[in-house]
């Protein structure tokens, strides 16, 4: 519910220059990577589960 009330908000701007990227997951608003739509802290839970293509932990 305070998911669709915050998309509502927003929809209904004023300013539309003024939207801000946010998580697909937990709709976190900082920390968002662009590349897969995510915060950093669901992007890490995702890729150490292994639910994103292409993404491992580096180790040197």
């Amino acid at each position: 519910m305070a998911k669709k009330c915050m998309q509502y908000r927003e929809e209904r701007r004023k300013f539309p220059t003024r939207v801000r990227n946010r998580c697909k997951i937990c709709g976190r608003p900082r920390g968002y990577m662009r590349r897969f739509g995510l915060c950093r802290i669901c992007f890490r839970f995702l890729a150490l589960e292994g639910k994103i293509p292409g993404v491992v932990k580096s180790s040197w």
